[in-house]
């Protein structure tokens, strides 16, 4: 066993972290940025990592799935408590997290009183669905400005898990959240992901598709909750102030630095190509594909979700009433969304 293991983005603060630390264990320090060869399983895995950037995020995943098998412990240092910081933390199914001015002092009791036995795959799935909640519940507020950065880091979240763990186990896992509004927007991400893959999209595309998806309904958190959790149809009053979340929610992005195709499906996701569709009547062409692609997963998403009137529609029954809405929606598209349906079609034998 190679002992204690640090996996750090800068050698020198890591080594005077392992001076202070006063410990006598075989300890390695490997560097985040360098390729190397793999090394020997560790009794446990320390990351100090202070800029936990993306592309750090996705080496010290790649890092600790390579070296930390099934039953080795990992403790996370924590330079900053940003957003994007404890988001990529928690998604690295870190055994505890440490904050890294007080590692030093803490880091042997903690040591001591980890568990050994680490989580499976279902449970990695489950906290990844967590942490996009938490994601959306932190990020999505009225007093808070949206950035594309900051989107971008929701969308890896959702987009990690649908590749790693197939739609099926995310749209399972959503749909056990009790926030409607937020469980519809990972629902409808997530589809939107497995979706823009079934499509052979390129990698840029896709995250484009599952980002404009996670953003579609930010409009809503102007709407009160009273609406939005109506246990009932809304009357037409209602309706008129919740149809205002896709020009309220276009208006929060402009100016943020969000690109034209993001913008127009938080207007546009619920155009219909015949020009029944609001807020401003689209027809045909009018409609980017980008948007029309978005909308099909909106619908499936509402159909396959419970709502506060109705219980959830099976899959079939669900693709069956989209197929009937051919000439509002792209009929082409909606055929290529056959794959997707099936996965759902397939669940409902399973029942």
């Amino acid at each position: 066993m190679a002992g204690l293991l640090l996996i750090s983005d800068d050698l020198g603060r890591t080594a005077r972290f392992v001076r202070d630390l006063g410990i006598s264990q075989s300890i390695c320090i490997l560097d985040l940025y360098d390729d190397g060869p793999a090394s020997e399983q560790p009794d446990l895995i320390v990351s100090d990592v202070k800029a936990l950037s993306s592309e750090a995020f996705r080496r010290l995943r790649r890092t600790l799935q390579r070296l930390r098998g099934t039953n080795v412990p990992y403790l996370c240092l924590l330079h900053d408590n940003s957003v994007r910081t404890i988001t990529h933390a928690n998604l690295l199914d870190a055994s505890a997290l440490l904050n890294a001015s007080s590692a030093t002092c803490h880091l042997i009791n903690t040591m001591s009183e980890i568990p050994t036995s680490m989580v499976g795959t279902s449970k990695f799935a489950k906290r990844q669905a967590e942490t996009a909640l938490q994601f959306i519940s932190t990020v999505f507020q009225p007093s808070r400005s949206i950035t594309p950065d900051l989107a971008d880091v929701g969308t890896a979240i959702v987009a990690d898990a649908v590749r790693e763990n197939g739609i099926r186990t995310w749209v399972r896992i959503v749909q056990r959240f009790d926030d409607a509004t937020h469980k519809h927007i990972l629902l409808v991400a997530g589809l939107a992901s497995a979706f823009a893959a079934a499509l052979g999209l390129s990698t840029t595309d896709r995250h484009h598709l599952a980002k404009a998806s996670l953003l579609h309904d930010v409009g809503k958190i102007h709407v009160p909750v009273s609406i939005l959790n109506k246990p009932g149809k809304l009357d037409q009053a209602e309706m008129a102030l919740m149809r205002t979340h896709a020009e309220r929610g276009h208006a929060m992005l402009v100016g943020h630095g969000f690109d034209d195709n993001i913008l127009s499906v938080v207007r546009s996701h619920h155009e219909m190509i015949d020009g029944s569709g609001y807020p401003d009547k689209l027809v045909g062409t009018d409609i980017p594909d980008f948007v029309r692609l978005v909308t099909i997963c909106d619908i499936y998403g509402a159909l396959i979700e419970h709502r506060p009137y109705r219980a959830p529609m099976s899959g079939k029954q669900s693709y069956d009433i989209m197929k009937s809405m051919c000439g509002r929606l792209d009929a082409d598209l909606v055929n290529a969304f056959a794959p997707i349906a099936e996965v759902f079609s397939e669940n409902d034998q399973q029942r």
